[in-house]
């Protein structure tokens, strides 16, 4: 166990480094492999008529229509982050403009402040808006990154988990101390983009810290 965590704990630090390096820009990823891993979010019964969405240089570009309201996309909460994700039709109407936003305003060269600032003032304004009803947002890949301290840019490995819809919970609401290791926690927990995460596989890594 101390030595699965010292690797964990070795390969944080080693994305954090390099997130300092390159800066706020997220790294483009070959098509074809960006396309393999945001599908592996997915579960088979949804997977092969999911909506798809890819990174460029401006932001993310939708090269496959969905057919069945499902949309797989790898979202990057933070630039080194790699978080392939398989939204239903109510995290497609609701969760993926504020991803889409995002990945936007980072291409244009807005520091993380503003983005923060940006899409706050979305929320408030009615542009962005909370999930209306319960969904799931499936994140069934084996290669997560996820954001574990969104101030001090740190990554790390998540295994495969699914989250769920659930707009100013906390974990208190939850009876949860938040700690990763237990049946569910919250992630952004008190604001609009609030989900519960179930695991579906173990681990002894640290907690996932931000959608």
């Amino acid at each position: 166990m101390g030595h699965t965590r010292s690797l964990v704990a070795l390969a944080a630090t080693a994305l954090l480094a390099a997130s300092a390096a390159a800066g706020e820009l997220t790294p483009l990823m070959d098509k074809p492999r960006e396309t393999a891993l945001a599908l592996s979010a997915c579960p088979p019964s949804v997977q092969a008529q999911a909506g798809l969405y890819l990174l460029d240089q401006s932001g993310y570009v939708k090269v496959r229509e969905s057919q069945n309201g499902f949309t797989a996309i790898v979202q990057h909460s933070l630039p080194t982050a790699q978080e392939p994700q398989c939204l239903d039709a109510e995290g497609t109407r609701t969760f993926l403009p504020r991803i889409l936003k995002v990945a936007e305003l980072r291409a244009q060269g807005k520091s993380r402040e503003e983005i923060r600032r940006i899409v706050a003032d979305a929320f408030a304004k009615g542009a962005l808006q909370p999930p209306s009803r319960p969904g799931v947002d499936y994140m069934l890949s084996t290669e997560n990154v996820v954001t574990v301290d969104e101030e001090k840019g740190l990554v790390a490995p998540f295994p495969p988990h699914v989250m769920f819809y659930v707009p100013y919970l906390t974990n208190r609401d939850l009876g949860s101390d938040g700690n990763p290791a237990g049946p569910a926690f919250v992630v952004g927990e008190g604001t609009p983009h609030a989900v519960i995460i179930v695991p579906v596989a173990p681990h002894a890594g640290p907690a996932h810290g931000g959608k």
